[in-house]
């Protein structure tokens, strides 16, 4: 089967995106759904007065997702991918339901850290892979990040609403139903793969971590997201108390959030067209970090004034939402072709690493050192992410093409690899046989995607004369 440029995702292309897409989003709401009001909630708690377990408790779904994610993922490979997305949802569903009847910040820390240890993240990644052809990968894994994007701004917005009707608990309880709402869709809605195998672009190989952990670029990377998500946690540890000190009660926190949420959605639009279409990348990541850092300052001066705190919060959030956008793009610009997976996961991984680590410094912050002391430790923590930013080579302006080869050796893949690399705008080319793909890193101008076409039409008619011609 040949790459169709016009050829559109089938039905069961477009029904498996839309149902993983949203398993993803509901797991995500679970977990996104009380960042805003959860520290308030902690408080009030027996062992709540002690904010670094707040911290703790509220970050715990960070590290045993940290932890799990990769091993459940190369489970998904052995035992399949539904067994194993039935299983996470079930353990998050345990842990919402504990963290629902907990009477103490301790039974709370274990519910969270259940919550984590439900990782079906790989797990939906490999199963998208199973279900869609190569040409179409990237827009279901677009689907994926941008449901993502959503379900995070809609988080905050709906938590204070729902937290005035159900409470924490209630709130707890009812991800804890849409975890188990969410295996009806894995049932009915998402087809069944028809081979179960190894993507090496979407998952994780333990050959590879080697590779990926000396890549000092891609190093840079993944200290940007533990960063950025130990900085949102933080702000969650510390906000939703500046915000009830000026006046607004928790359940009106939404009055600030809503308007931030959908104008910082609309201003980070044009950083990114501009990073992606015109080779500014890194100049626009730049400015993202710093703007992140003002925003953080602005939190700790202007903390007394809800205007202050929410303008903060608009720098902060549209910052927030340009580097989250663009931290994948570069990571899948930078990361070889063969290491693409493997990047990914370990960029994960830290990403869920930096959410335990945000939360826990900052409740042990405001519990020994004081309430501002977590601005601070957001700021230099920027700081530091601005310097190492800095120290970044600039990016070149390509993309990832992938395409659906036929059956073939080994060697009749090497040479139709050496094939492709030859041609214009291909900056690096992989085949991999045994998964019949190639993917190609090429540049956004000048790449003839007419001479791959050919190629692969060529290599599916007659792949053995096409090795004899190489």
């Amino acid at each position: 089967m040949q790459a169709n440029l016009s050829e559109s995702m089938t039905a069961t292309e477009r029904r498996a995106s839309f149902g993983l897409a949203s398993i993803y989003g509901l797991r995500m709401l679970g977990l996104f759904i009380i960042l805003p009001i959860f520290a308030l909630y902690a408080e009030k708690l027996p062992g709540g007065q002690s904010h670094l377990l707040m911290g703790v408790a509220l970050g715990a779904y960070g590290l045993t997702q940290a932890i799990l994610q990769i091993p459940a993922g190369w489970m998904s490979d052995r035992y399949g991918r539904k067994p194993i997305i039935y299983a996470g949802l079930v353990i998050f569903a345990i842990g919402s339901f504990i963290a629902a009847s907990a009477d103490n910040i301790y039974w709370v820390i274990a519910g969270r850290a259940i919550q984590g240890a439900g990782a079906i993240n790989a797990a939906v990644m490999a199963l998208t892979a199973d279900l869609t052809r190569e040409e179409h990968r990237t827009k279901a894994m677009a689907m994926i990040g941008i449901t993502i994007g959503i379900t995070f701004s809609i988080s905050l917005v709906l938590s204070p609403m729902l937290n005035g009707v159900l409470g924490v608990k209630g709130i707890f309880a009812l991800t804890g139903v849409l975890a188990l709402l969410a295996m009806g869709i894995v049932r009915f809605v998402i087809p069944d793969p028809a081979i179960t195998r190894f993507h090496s672009d979407t998952q994780a190989s333990g050959s590879k971590f080697a590779e990926v952990l000396a890549n000092p670029e891609l190093r840079r990377l993944d200290f940007g997201i533990f960063s950025l998500h130990a900085i949102l946690m933080s702000v969650f540890m510390q906000v939703p108390f500046v915000l009830q000190k000026d006046g607004l009660e928790a359940s009106s926190h939404w009055q600030i959030y809503l308007p931030v949420m959908m104008i910082a959605f609309v201003l980070m639009v044009p950083p990114i067209i501009i990073a992606e279409t015109r080779g500014k990348l890194k100049p626009v990541f730049m400015t993202a970090v710093a703007l992140a850092l003002f925003a953080q300052g602005m939190l700790l001066f202007f903390q007394d004034s809800l205007w202050g705190v929410a303008a903060a919060l608009l720098i902060f959030f549209t910052a927030f939402n340009v580097l989250e956008a663009t931290l994948p793009s570069m990571i899948s610009k930078i990361a070889p072709l063969a290491a693409k997976g493997t990047a990914m996961g370990v960029y994960s991984s830290v990403q869920f690493l930096g959410a335990f680590f945000g939360a826990a410094v900052g409740g042990a912050l405001m519990q020994y050192v004081g309430h501002n002391a977590v601005f601070i430790f957001a700021i230099v923590l920027l700081f530091i992410w601005l310097l190492v930013v800095s120290g970044m080579k600039p990016l070149a302006v390509v993309r990832t093409k992938m395409y659906h080869l036929e059956a073939m050796t080994q060697a009749e893949g090497v040479a139709l690899q050496q094939k492709f690399a030859g041609l214009q705008g291909v900056r690096e080319a992989l085949v991999v046989s045994a998964e019949c793909m190639a993917c190609l890193k090429v540049d956004m101008k000048g790449f003839d995607e007419v001479a791959v076409l050919r190629l692969v039409t060529s290599a599916a008619n007659d792949p053995v004369q096409g090795e004899k011609s190489a």
